[in-house]
């Protein structure tokens, strides 16, 4: 059976996901580039560049960029906004990345961790960065603050877009972050309510796409724990792209920025 990574990040990724733009990626950018303190023309790994949205923006401010995911649908749509040809794209599994070349930086963006159920195999992330760096190569991993998540969680939330109906249900168990996503038809979701005493149809069944999601929660002392075992130095953890210092109990990210010890 196929992993959940595996699965999500198709087609309906783009239709649940739609709202993250790129404006807002130029403007998360220019704190990276404050926080990187790299020349134009440094060479930028963004592992797990989903629809390229960042990659594009650091292409813009006059890095040499090169993007790397698993998703061949996300890749897709990053090679179509990138019209001049500006970032290297490459599929690939952020645990055993298909390239030698090694970067002055590597950026890991919006939890694009956690997503295996061991330790082990979220070290193996974390040691490919350390190999893909050059010595004294700067990192960024930008991730969730499980504290912030467990105080904010919504479990239940809906919406309508372009005539889908979008069901978005959360829970936190076993130690992750589990989102189940439901997609179907927003005329179907009339008929079943309609129908509701009858049960749902076999024909809405089928209409209905239904995907899931898993973070693991790493609390902050347990992930510098691994970005040292993995020998990355932390030297800031802000807590979002305003810039403020991380703080546990308010801070909804933890953005880890280092360098490879």
């Amino acid at each position: 059976m196929a992993e959940w990574y595996e699965q999500s990040f198709g087609e309906d990724y783009l239709l649940v996901y739609k709202h993250r733009d790129f404006q807002g990626a130029y403007q998360e950018v220019q704190k990276m580039i404050s926080w990187l303190k790299l020349p134009q023309g440094s060479s930028v790994l963004d592992l797990c560049c989903g629809m390229g949205r960042h990659s594009l923006a650091l292409a813009d401010a006059g890095y040499n960029v090169t993007g790397v995911d698993l998703s061949n649908v996300l890749l897709r749509e990053a090679r179509a906004a990138d019209t001049e040809g500006r970032v290297s794209w490459y599929q690939g599994d952020m645990r055993a990345v298909p390239l030698e070349e090694r970067f002055d930086a590597v950026v890991n963006l919006f939890t694009s961790f956690g997503y295996f159920e061991k330790d082990e195999e979220q070290l193996k992330v974390l040691k490919e960065i350390y190999r893909l760096l050059k010595p004294g190569g700067r990192f960024i991993i930008d991730y969730l603050n499980p504290s912030y998540v467990a105080a904010h969680l919504v479990p239940h939330s809906s919406r309508e877009d372009e005539g889908n109906w979008i069901e978005e249900h959360r829970v936190i168990e076993d130690g992750f972050v589990k989102k189940q996503i439901a997609i179907r038809s927003a005329a179907s979701v009339t008929t079943t309510e309609a129908a509701s005493d009858l049960g749902t149809t076999q024909a809405d069944a089928e209409r209905e796409r239904v995907y899931y999601e898993r973070v693991k929660l790493y609390p902050y002392e347990k992930f510098r724990e691994l970005l040292e075992q993995a020998g990355l130095s932390v030297e800031q953890v802000h807590g979002s792209y305003d810039e403020d210092q991380y703080i546990e109990d308010a801070s909804p990210r933890m953005i880890f920025v280092g360098m490879r010890a």
